[in-house]
This record gives C-alpha cells, sequence and structure tokens, in this order.
C-alpha cells in the first residue's frame, strides 16, 4: 500500500474556473484518472485562517486563527507534527505564513526560508514571502524536495492566482489563465508523482469575488476545487452519490492515506476502502 501524499493548495482558486479553465486536470477525468468534488470552504474565506484548517482540520472561529494577521504557531496538531512524531517525513515549498504556524513564528527569511531540520514539523522546506513569487518556480522548489528527500507528505503551495485576483478580479482574463498556466506547470510533474507512489489531492484554500478580494460568504468566495488523483481514493460519483466533504475533513483524510494513528474527522466517503 502507497502511504505517501502530496497536497497541492492552489490558493485562491475558485471552483468554476478550476472547472472551466484547466484542461490538463479535467482531461485526466475524462480518462477515469482524477475525480473533482465541490468543496465549500469554511469561513472566513481568508487564506492564513484556511491554510490553518486545512492542515489541522479545524475551523477558524474554533482554532483563533481567524485573521490574516495573526502571527503565531498553531496552538493544535497538524498533518506536519503527526507525521513528524509518528517517524514520517515531512515537507513544504509554500508561503511563509504556513512556516509562522507550524515551525516559528514570525517567519525570518534569512533563518527560515530554506529550512532542513529532523526537529520542526516541517523538516525540509522552501519558503517565500513574495506573492508574486512564480509559481513555475515553486514548483521547482517543490520538485527538489520530493527528488532529494522524498517525503511522505509534501505541502506545494503557490501564490499566483490569488495575486493575479487580488489585482484584476474573478471575471478576467489575467484571473483565467493563471488558473491554465497553473494546470500547464501541473501536467509537467503529476505522473512522476504518481509513478513514484503519491496519492495526490489538489485543492485551493478559498475563492475570489470581482471587488478583487475574498473573506465571505459568496460561492465564488467559498466554493473551491477538490481533485484527487491515485488508487487510494473512492473516485465515486460526486453527483450521483451526493458526496459532499467538509474543508474539516482534509486533514483527517490525509492522515488516512499516510495511515498515521489521529483524532482528525475525516471523510469515509472520498477514501477507498
Amino acid at each position: 500500500m502507497n502511504n505517501k501524499v502530496i497536497l497541492v493548495v492552489l490558493d485562491g482558486l475558485n471552483y468554476q474556473v478550476a472547472h472551466d479553465c484547466m484542461g490538463y486536470l479535467n482531461g485526466l477525468i475524462e480518462h477515469q484518472r482524477t475525480t473533482l468534488y465541490k468543496l465549500q470552504s469554511e469561513l472566513p474565506s481568508l487564506s492564513r485562517p484556511l491554510y490553518e484548517c486545512l492542515l489541522t482540520g479545524i475551523s477558524p472561529v474554533e482554532s483563533g486563527i481567524v485573521n490574516n494577521n495573526i502571527v503565531r504557531l498553531s496552538h493544535y496538531e497538524s498533518i506536519f507534527s503527526l507525521a513528524k512524531e509518528q517517524g514520517r517525513t515531512t515537507a513544504a515549498a509554500a508561503y511563509h505564513w504556513v512556516s509562522e504556524l507550524y515551525n516559528a513564528a514570525p517567519y525570518d527569511a534569512v533563518r527560515d526560508r530554506f529550512t532542513h531540520d529532523e526537529n520542526k514539523n516541517i523538516q525540509h522546506g522552501c519558503f517565500y514571502h513574495w506573492d508574486h513569487y512564480p509559481d513555475e518556480a515553486l514548483f521547482i522548489d517543490a520538485e527538489y524536495l520530493r527528488r532529494t528527500y522524498q517525503p511522505d507528505f509534501l505541502l506545494i503551495h503557490p501564490m499566483n492566482i490569488d495575486d493575479i485576483g487580488h489585482k484584476y478580479g474573478l471575471d478576467s482574463i489575467q484571473y483565467r489563465n493563471s488558473a491554465r498556466t497553473a494546470d500547464v506547470i501541473l501536467s509537467n510533474y503529476i505522473d512522476d508523482w504518481v509513478n513514484d507512489g503519491y496519492q495526490i489531492i489538489i485543492t485551493s484554500d478559498h475563492g475570489m469575488n470581482n471587488d478583487l478580494s475574498h473573506g465571505g460568504i459568496l460561492p465564488e468566495e467559498r466554493d473551491v476545487p477538490l481533485f484527487v488523483i491515485g488508487h487510494r481514493f473512492s473516485h465515486q460519483d460526486p453527483v450521483l452519490k451526493n458526496i459532499k466533504i467538509k474543508q474539516t475533513d482534509i486533514c483527517g483524510s490525509l492522515c488516512q492515506l499516510l495511515a498515521l494513528e489521529h483524532d482528525k474527522p475525516y471523510s469515509q466517503e472520498l477514501l477507498a476502502l
């Protein structure tokens, strides 16, 4: 059984834009290699609160990480801490807020940008603090971590879709094209990840609106994609089976895939028996 997982969080990616614009991932769906579910983000639909939600299974109003300006370590067990405590290798190529939640806060770029420390929750990290840091470079960072350290759990978290959304809005050529660009980048890596034994989840923290922002309850702000790739997923039809997956289920589902002991909620419907 393959117990390695890659989680890709395409920051700021709206569900409908993912559905309409990401041709490679939709091609995998047509060839029955991928299943797409619609996921509703927790509230507020903001980045740092939802990183904490995805990676701990705790909703923002319960975690206390309720806005982007709260700079402190998480108070809860995360997928990183659980994996590290149980002898697994962790890695992340991600925005620096992830480092602040699970390794050290506040972020110090000289100290933290490149992290290799077996005692940290995220043992191997390539972190960045520029919203315009190129997605292509971020995926190269991630692939370096994967090939070099063979992590059991790898988080990949690019920011360009969100950055473009804040500049041009949901209903813009630029925003849609940023999703297409991410789709092309993913097409260069997914077969290699699958062949190396990884189960893959591709999702987002939140969507985007036409006010060049997010944070509220509009469907365009809350509805995000959840693509799953690998034989450890059930691949049940989300419409025929009326499958509803919660964002708070993602951490526990990752734990299940990694065969970790945990007490997190997870989606039995998402996973193969």
